[in-house]
């Protein structure tokens, strides 16, 4: 067993990578359980009923051009639904991350006399929390990339879930981003196609793989990027179910 520093935590929210304003975060998840109990039972019973979660976050204020302020602030009271992603050690490929779509419920900017000006947000999820691995960091990429397939050491049969960051982009055309999947880390088909990044956009999203799908056993990150300049940055997760 290997424990990890929680200075390597990232917290991406929609296009926006947050890790550098932020220095805690938590995700939480529950599921309510509903009583079963019966005459003749001798302790009571129960059976598991809808599951939800929540993130919280806290870190410094910074007012700038798409910091945090400027995001969180822009995103409360919004009925859009911000795909995060919290990699507990970072985004690296294999690294265990927490993917949900989240509204967010409440933002505090707090400014002590003697201390440091500090935010702290909470956000609903949308749908839940589901448990996945990064497929590809939150890297800078100039050409078509395909990335290490990470081996999940078989195959699943229910779907999941997958997402997308894309946080900064200076290309003169446009990204297609990809999830491809194997059986045998050899031939690969497409799994999940995230919709194309138009030209110099910033975008996240979410999608699902539907409920009775079998993911192969390697998936793999793919950006495909038009004959062009600049570069691209984003990130990529998937959870199975």
């Amino acid at each position: 067993m290997a424990f990890i520093h929680g200075k390597t935590t990232q917290v991406l929210h929609g296009a926006f990578d947050l890790s550098a304003f932020l220095n805690e975060a938590t995700a939480s998840e529950e599921a309510e359980v509903t009583e079963t109990t019966a005459f003749g039972n001798s302790a009571k019973t129960y059976i598991v009923g809808l599951k939800d979660g929540t993130i919280s976050a806290s870190g410094m204020f910074d007012g700038a051009a798409s910091a945090v302020d400027e995001v969180l602030a822009g995103s409360i009271g919004s009925d859009t639904l911000s795909p995060v992603t919290v990699g507990y050690s970072g985004t690296t490929l294999g690294n265990r991350v927490s993917l949900l779509q989240a509204k967010t419920t409440s933002y505090e900017v707090s400014s002590p006399v003697g201390d440091v000006v500090s935010v702290s947000y909470d956000a609903q999820s949308d749908g839940g929390i589901d448990q996945g691995v990064s497929l590809a960091a939150l890297t800078s990429v100039s050409a078509t990339t395909t990335g290490t397939a990470y081996d999940n050491t078989a195959s699943s049969a229910n779907g999941g879930m997958a997402q997308v960051h894309v946080t900064a982009n200076t290309r003169s055309t446009t990204s297609v981003i990809k999830i491809a999947h194997s059986a045998d880390n050899s031939t690969f088909a497409d799994l999940v196609t995230f919709t194309t990044v138009g030209i110099g956009a910033t975008t996240s999203e979410r999608s699902l793989v539907a409920t009775g799908t079998t993911v192969n056993r390697y998936l793999r990150a793919v950006a495909t990027l038009a004959a062009g300049t600049g570069s691209i940055t984003y990130q990529v997760s998937f959870a199975r179910r």
